[in-house]
């Protein structure tokens, strides 16, 4: 069922749905059109004309791949170029047509097939059903005024009661075949990114920036309806000479019409950006949007061409109307969780690169202090030990008193040494848990300090090592900063999160940026934590550090 409900809920399920039932208009217009120009170019195989037809009809297939390769992309996120329409400027016109006629220009053809018989019954298949569970949902709205009722083969409701029972049956249709038409949808991607992408010529010599694009993408189109409209002519002037009876070009026309509409939708969104930004800023739903709106309008010229009457176009357009509403509201759900996301990973790389600089500035003290404190000290001991050995049967009185002091030194260098742990990872942390590290460090400070800890089973080491070394910047700024006699430390486990206040009675003014509690800070947000300082002036001042622990 949450499969079910998050596959409704995604935009991209209505997204593919639309590359489906966008092949209806494209996929005559694709038939119609290859077909025609095939047939010339077979009727003209033994005359120069066929030379120029060819080269029109890899310009027309071009142009044609053009228009599906970004309708794919941004419907089905197939991985697709878009391919170029203008033959490559290198070479004579012999290397051009080849060029023309090349793998891309026979992949291509294989495509617009594929989606002039196979998409174009897949989507009417759709669109039959998308429009019957809609008509089963909205049955008790119609049925009734429908002469003598519906007739089901089986079943004949009539009245408003009998088509309620019609109602359960569409909310089940509908998310059936909408599902199933989003995975039958997901089919095409590979085959578009195999048949459209990869392998297309280049239209014009590499550029290191973007500022041709627009140029070509409007030559491009130009080309796309110069084409259409020789390809109207033509079809015109064999209506006009063979009977000037019934205008059979319209239905070349429209769909035409429709893929040109398509085209220029596309390159007008690559022109202005504002336009997309309508659109909550996705050039999927501006897609989408447009290829609705053209099939909209086929829908409706249909209706208007073969005689008015029942105004059928309203079940498509609301089936197209449904899809673009859930697209849009699944794109605020989606967008909104995709905001939590990107500040999310924000916040992440930002506690990310203050964990490395915390710990580098660790590396830089515990090296200084081992520099300046302990190996000056071993130093002093090994140079007292010689001479005491070289006095040792000269002067005994006085290497007695080097080897006083040698021991003098070294008992120093060990109590640096242990000083210097307790500030990496202190024993008694280790040993014994956060709440006895936290007992010996205010036994250790001069002043009274208070302490509660209450935070049942043992946190992780990570955490426990930073709620420590917080309790004890904290202190040790009390001593040297705040003047205070009294500070409170409180740790509580809340929740899941390790909460630790640390307040005293000093006066306040505290640099909740300075050194020390900046250092904390990167190495609570680390472990995806927080730290706040509250320090007014005149006091208190309370250092407040929130950790996950669950």
């Amino acid at each position: 069922m949450a499969t079910v409900t998050r596959m409704l809920t995604d935009e991209r399920t209505y997204r593919r749905v639309l590359f489906l039932l966008s092949a209806i208009p494209l996929g005559p217009a694709w038939f119609v059109t290859l077909v025609t120009v095939w047939s010339l170019c077979l009727g003209f195989i033994i005359t120069p004309v066929v030379i120029p037809l060819l080269i029109g009809l890899a310009l027309m297939t071009r142009a044609l791949a053009a228009i599906e390769a970004p309708l794919a992309r941004a419907l089905l996120d197939a991985d697709i170029t878009t391919p170029p329409v203008l033959p490559p400027r290198t070479g004579g016109l012999w290397a051009r047509t080849r060029a023309l006629l090349g793998a891309s220009f026979w992949r291509a053809q294989g495509y617009l097939m594929i989606r002039a018989v196979v998409g174009f019954f897949v989507g009417v298949a759709v669109l039959a059903l998308i429009v019957s569970g809609l008509a089963l949902i909205v049955a008790p709205a119609w049925v009734p005024f429908v002469h003598e009722g519906v007739h089901l083969g089986f079943w004949s409701p009539h009245t408003f009661l009998q088509s309620l029972a019609l109602v359960p049956a569409g909310l089940l249709l509908l998310p059936i075949v909408l599902i199933g038409s989003s995975l039958l949808a997901t089919l095409f991607a590979p085959v578009a990114g195999a048949l459209l992408g990869g392998g297309v010529e280049p239209a014009v010599e590499p550029r290191e920036s973007g500022e041709g694009r627009p140029r070509e993408a409007s030559r491009a189109l130009a080309t796309h309806a110069t084409v259409d409209a020789i390809l109207i002519l033509l079809l015109v002037l064999i209506w006009a000479v063979t009977s000037r009876g019934y205008f059979w070009p319209f239905w070349v026309a429209l769909p035409l019409g429709v893929a040109l509409a398509l085209h220029a939708w596309f390159v007008y969104l690559g022109k202005h950006p504002s336009v997309v930004r309508r659109f909550m800023g996705s050039r999927a739903l501006a897609a989408s949007a447009g290829a609705g709106g053209a099939a909209a309008v086929f829908f409706i010229a249909i209706w208007a061409v073969t005689g008015h009457g029942y105004f059928w176009p309203v079940w498509p357009i609301m089936a197209i109307a449904v899809a673009l509403a859930v697209q849009t509201a699944a794109m605020m759900l989606t967008s909104r969780d995709q905001t939590e996301l990107t500040e999310r990973i924000e916040t992440l790389e930002h506690t990310r690169a203050g964990a490395v600089d915390a710990q580098e500035s660790e590396l830089k003290r515990i090296e200084r202090d081992l520099h300046d404190g302990a190996q000056a000290r071993l130093v002093a001991l090994g140079m007292s030990l010689g001479m005491a050995e070289h006095n040792l049967e000269r002067d005994p009185e006085r290497a007695g008193e080097l080897l006083a002091e040698a021991r003098v030194g070294a008992e120093q260098a060990l109590r640096e040494l242990r000083d210097l742990a307790r500030g990496i990872h202190p024993p008694v942390l280790a040993d014994r848990g956060l709440a006895a590290a936290v007992e010996t460090l205010a036994d250790s400070t001069p002043m009274r300090v208070s302490v509660s800890v209450d935070i049942g089973e043992r946190p992780p080491s990570a955490v426990e090592s930073a709620a420590y070394f917080v309790a004890a910047e904290a202190l040790a700024n009390a001593v040297k900063h705040a003047r205070a006699e009294h500070v409170d430390i409180r740790v509580a486990r809340v929740v899941g999160t390790l909460e630790l206040d640390v307040t005293d009675d000093g006066v306040g003014g505290a640099n909740p940026n300075g050194g020390g509690l900046s250092g904390l800070r990167r190495r609570v947000e680390a472990l995806d934590g927080s730290l706040g300082v509250i320090s007014p002036p005149g006091g208190p001042t309370t250092v407040h550090a929130e950790l996950p622990c669950g």
